[in-house]
């Protein structure tokens, strides 16, 4: 096989000790292997034959690559015996650990899955909201204000949500798209040049889903936000919150505050739980509570 024509088809690492001594059972030779400190200087202490003998349990197989880490090398023989096997060797300045970590995540970025999102997602205070709702609901209009109001655009009408872990969904927008807004009567809008590089991100963690959607008088809304709802996105379930949109709503506002919400609660602070603790000892104490004012007196106060 040339070496233009192997492939990497998983994220994971390999150091091939176990190979090099010659039990190769378990080997799992379709990953990147990794020879550092420990794997070069065995070979190192090896004479001439014992030497291609042990590099030989490695190149038999259709290994992607071959990559030496802190600045290590090997024989020019073994080099010769991998560019026969059609195996690429590459080296790299860079110590073991720190070049595995990074390597490793550029390749789980690489063959993490994805998902084509419909919506507007938009950093508000640090919280990625993800906006969803029908189309001509008015997503890429708050998304915009949020921007007029000092927020940042990731991306618009279409966001590549990326599963970067078992609960971390990345979203990003497309290449093509990146930083442009259409809106419904003005056409597009580039973000970017028109508000300046502080309105824009690359990409974001998607941390809330606000769901946009017309008010339905038969539909029952929460009040209290006792019970969460939630938004599969490849396999992962977001928080959500609805949104019902009325005339006059300030929908934009009301973002701004389930960002804050979302990090008062990230912060050990749930107002739902509070209130509802609050009424709970109430009633225990007085019975069915009546209205009363928080504060009984202000002193000069006649504001």
């Amino acid at each position: 096989m040339d070496a233009a024509e192997r492939s990497v088809t998983e994220s994971t690492l390999h150091r091939p000790g176990l190979a090099l001594a010659g039990y190769v059972d378990l080997f799992t030779h379709q990953r990147v292997q990794i020879l550092g400190n420990t794997e070069t200087r065995y070979l190192h202490q090896l004479d001439a034959a014992d030497r291609r003998n042990a590099f030989g349990h490695l190149a038999q197989f259709d290994v992607p690559c071959i990559v030496l880490t802190d600045e290590n090398e090997l024989d020019a023989s073994l080099v010769d015996r991998a560019t026969d096997a059609g195996i690429p060797v590459y080296r790299t300045p860079l110590p073991t650990v720190q070049f595995m970590s990074s390597l490793r995540n550029f390749l789980a970025d690489q063959f993490a899955l994805q998902r084509a999102v419909h919506g507007s997602l938009v950093d508000v205070y640090g919280i990625g909201l993800l906006l969803i709702g029908k189309p001509g609901i008015g997503k890429s209009e708050v998304a915009l204000d949020l921007v007029e109001r000092g927020h940042r655009l990731v991306a618009d009408d279409v966001v590549i949500a990326t599963q970067r872990d078992e609960s971390i969904l990345m979203g990003a927008g497309t290449d093509l798209v990146q930083h442009f807004m259409e809106v419904r009567g003005l056409g597009l809008v580039d973000i970017r040049s028109m508000f300046g590089i502080r309105a824009i991100r690359f990409q974001k963690r998607i941390e809330i889903v606000v769901n946009m959607e017309l008010w339905d008088e038969d539909k029952e809304y929460t009040r209290i936000n006792m019970v969460k709802d939630t938004h599969d996105v490849l396999g992962i379930d977001l928080p959500m919150v609805r949104v019902p949109i009325t005339p006059g709503k300030n929908i934009t506002v009301i973002c701004e505050v389930i960002a804050m919400n979302y990090l008062l609660r990230h912060y050990g602070h749930d107002p739902a739980e509070v209130f509802t603790e609050r009424l709970r000892t109430r009633i225990q104490q007085d019975g069915p509570p009546a209205p009363r004012r928080g504060i009984e007196y202000f002193e000069q106060d006649y504001e």
